[in-house]
């Protein structure tokens, strides 16, 4: 016979295992349930597609990873957003055609890209209408702005939610320094597919060379052409400086990058969410004109100690070059909606009325 001690201890014993073995699978139960939650709300959660036309480093992808951020903590992680730079999901025009389509979520892309879309967004790329970030802001931020927000959606099927600032445009070539428009005789220069900026060249007396934004660099390195014009931000994050050796110091066009987001999927979201996308947009336009204020200078700088780049002042404060380029205005007044949607920019920014 068993004794009774023996007994009980076997019985107590018995029982705290199945206790500890009842608190196990609860504790598992526990941890499963979290897990499925976890995965229930990563599968719910709405992954966005990002296109940006520059490389890493510039004013786009400051804007993108910025607003992506944003959007992700308004939505409480409803919406996530991945980035795709350096053209990887096509040219800038190509990404507003699938975005029109519904076939990408978002993109961020040189305003000058737009235009063939939304012809009235031109007003923005006339040269010399726009001559400093707080000029860019003012339009951006009035009644322009929102016009070509409407007019993107109407036009294009997508919707401007947050705008780059990227800096004046800047003329770089490898041949040798440009203080007038006669110094570029002789010189080849890649300019965008966008009829307002091919005329400007033209009343500078040259000829451009059209080329889409992903064949740039290469067409640099080879030698098809001499020169090219952006912001010193984009001059840096696309290392241009490795092939080009001459700056002019010139303001023609502000480069903007708004980005855009396919109306059909601006329409697709609930009204809390469409709140949270748009006051994302907002945020991330101002983190935009802050970064870019505090960065031009210094990288500036930069392109003339570290990579030796030589800098030229335009020659009479740029006079001879406003003079020429200003005189295609009239050309456009049409495609931008008449010459007083131009005399309403220039009202904007406290400007006489275009003679």
């Amino acid at each position: 016979m068993r004794p009774i001690a023996n007994m009980t201890s076997r019985v107590t014993s018995g029982t705290s295992e199945r206790r500890c073995g009842s608190l196990s699978r609860t504790a598992l139960s526990g941890v499963v349930a979290l897990t499925m939650l976890s995965i229930s709300m990563q599968a719910s959660a709405d992954t966005w597609k990002m296109a940006l036309g520059d490389a890493a480093g510039g004013t786009q992808y400051e804007l993108g990873t910025t607003f992506a951020s944003l959007v992700e903590e308004k939505t409480g992680g409803e919406v996530t957003v991945d980035l795709f730079p350096n053209g990887q999901l096509g040219s800038e025009q190509d990404t507003i055609n699938n975005a029109s389509m519904g076939l990408l979520d978002l993109s961020v892309l040189a305003i000058n890209n737009i235009t063939p879309f939304s012809p009235t967004v031109g007003v923005m790329t006339l040269p010399y209408v726009i001559r400093s970030p707080e000029d860019a802001r003012t339009l951006t931020h009035g009644e322009i702005g929102q016009e070509m927000v409407d007019n993107t959606v109407r036009d294009a099927g997508v919707r401007i939610l947050a705008w780059a600032y990227s800096g004046c445009r800047r003329l770089t070539n490898s041949a040798h320094p440009v203080a007038s428009p006669e110094d570029l005789e002789g010189l080849v220069i890649r300019v965008p597919k966008n009829e307002i900026m091919i005329a400007a060249y033209q009343a500078w007396g040259v000829n451009p060379n059209p080329l889409a934004w992903s064949e740039t660099f290469t067409a640099l390195q080879q030698g098809v052409v001499d020169g090219q014009d952006n912001p010193y931000i984009t001059i840096d994050a696309m290392k241009f400086h490795e092939v080009q050796n001459y700056v002019t110091d010139s303001c023609y066009v502000f480069s903007m990058e708004p980005l855009i987001i396919s109306e059909s999927k601006f329409q697709s979201l609930s009204p809390e969410q469409q709140e949270a996308v748009l006051a994302a947009g907002e945020e991330a336009t101002e983190h935009s004109y802050e970064y870019l204020l505090a960065q031009e200078g210094e990288i500036k700088q930069r392109l003339v100690d570290e990579y030796g780049m030589e800098i030229t002042e335009p020659a009479n404060d740029e006079s001879e070059w406003i003079k020429q380029a200003t005189s295609i205005w009239p050309d456009f007044y049409d495609s931008i909606g008449g010459k007083e949607k131009l005399d309403a920019a220039l009202s904007a920014l406290g400007r006489d009325p275009a003679p």
